[in-house]
């Protein structure tokens, strides 16, 4: 048996060598078109020389580049790899889901979520923030150690809820189970006071998560009427805030009712996800308090289109489902029409993974130019990411890279067909 041991632990030592031999090689990409995110627009003929996992040069033309191995992308449009500010690796949607929870191990949860992120990555996606899931930990710093293909993931762990809440995890559960269960606390991510809020925090500190998600309001897939009900306090709200940003994390907000929205904004999160029942007040609050806004159109036609399905979802979901879930994209329509900050979120996981791009053409269907349905996805979220080396193609960024046959500033659907996929310097898919 050792010298099979000892094969594999060779074969696993190659495997993991392998990112960081090919991040070594200089390459130079040719690329007939190259979006310019920073300024929202695309340059012809342009060359992005990579070197060390990173843009070392951008260069006009298609000349050869002394030491660098050539990629022909002259048909292609080349763009900042993508960032996903809304996804949940941890599953997807399907008629089963309410039940997964009692018949899946954690174990099975993070395998499925390996071919979840590998869906997510061919489709141009380099970067995620994964809100809600605790297995996602996992798979996080397995794609960062090279043991299996990914995202970058930016990973909240367990939500903050209130009880009863949107992330309550006893909701629907029959007084003999929650009983069995016990009443969930802050370690659980469900906390009634300023306190606990903080208490909270601190644990998602000390599990490891990158960002901090609360449910400010009631949420369309829980199992519990309320969509749209507000469930935190200001004091609440602020409590996290205050001692996430005292650990360095931003906080997001899932938040679809007015009053919600509101509490949330006024306890200082960062940034609003889904967003359904803002209006101009909001609007004008979120101006005024810089907060982002991360719409989730994909989900809310998702989820809507579903509801007619009888059996989909559980009999309390389909109405709210029906009710909230088709009016995102106006609402999204709304708030670029006032100014609102504007990052890209899909809610993969509510929606299909692999079709995150789908968001793109929502977003331009809704009125917004393409250059700037792009921007949401590159400078944008990684502004609200706080991450400063990724979201452009410039020298000293992250070579993180996504390219597609066509222009999708002038066919936006270019962004369905990406068959070219670079993270950190290291080509993970290419054209056959």
């Amino acid at each position: 048996m050792q010298p099979t041991r000892c094969l594999g632990l060779t074969s696993l030592a190659l495997a993991l060598a392998l990112p960081a031999a090919a991040r070594a090689e200089t390459l130079a990409l040719h690329c007939g078109q190259l979006f310019d995110a920073a300024a929202g627009r695309s340059l012809s003929e342009q060359t992005v020389v990579v070197a060390e996992g990173k843009v070392r040069e951008i260069r006009a033309g298609h000349g050869a580049v002394d030491g660098a191995r050539s990629v022909d992308l002259k048909g292609h449009t080349c763009s900042p790899g993508w960032i996903d500010l809304h996804v949940h690796l941890r599953g997807e949607s399907n008629p089963q889901a309410y039940s997964e929870g009692f018949r899946l191990n954690p174990e099975f949860t993070v395998l499925r979520s390996v071919g979840y992120a590998r869906k997510t990555l061919d489709a141009g996606f380099t970067t995620v923030r994964d809100l809600g899931g605790e297995t996602t930990l996992a798979l996080r710093d397995a794609i960062n150690q090279g043991l299996v293909p990914g995202p970058r993931i930016y990973a909240a762990g367990k939500g903050i809820a209130t009880t009863g809440g949107h992330g309550d995890p006893t909701n629907g559960l029959s007084h003999l189970l929650a009983d069995a269960i016990g009443t969930p606390g802050p370690s659980e991510g469900v906390v009634n006071s300023p306190d606990e809020a903080r208490q909270a925090v601190r644990q998602r500190y000390k599990d490891g998560a990158d960002v901090i998600k609360i449910t400010a309001t009631g949420g369309v897939l829980s199992y519990a009427r309320s969509g749209d009900a507000p469930q935190f306090t200001v004091d609440e709200v602020a409590a996290v805030v205050q001692t996430a940003h005292d650990y360095g994390y931003r906080v997001a907000a899932h938040a679809h009712g007015k009053e919600g929205i509101r509490r949330a904004i006024l306890g200082g999160v960062d940034s609003i996800e889904h967003g359904t029942y803002m209006d101009d007040e909001i609007f004008a609050l979120m101006k005024k308090h810089g907060t982002w806004y991360v719409p989730t159109i994909s989900a809310g036609r998702f989820v809507a289109e579903k509801a007619k399905i009888d059996g989909y979802y559980p009999a309390v979901v389909r109405p709210k489902a029906a009710r909230i879930g088709a009016l995102i994209q106006d609402t999204f329509a709304q708030a670029w029409r006032a100014g609102v900050k504007i990052g890209f979120g899909t809610d993969a996981g509510v929606s299909l993974h692999g079709d995150n791009a789908d968001e793109f053409l929502f977003m331009v269907e809704a009125g917004l130019p393409p250059a700037r349905a792009l921007q949401t996805a590159t400078v944008n979220a990684a502004q609200v990411l706080g991450v400063a080396d990724i979201g452009q193609l410039a020298p000293g960024f992250r070579a993180d890279v996504v390219a597609m046959p066509g222009d999708p500033l002038s066919d936006i659907k270019a962004v369905k067909r990406v068959d070219f996929v670079m993270k950190d310097g290291v080509i993970v898919r290419q054209p056959d």
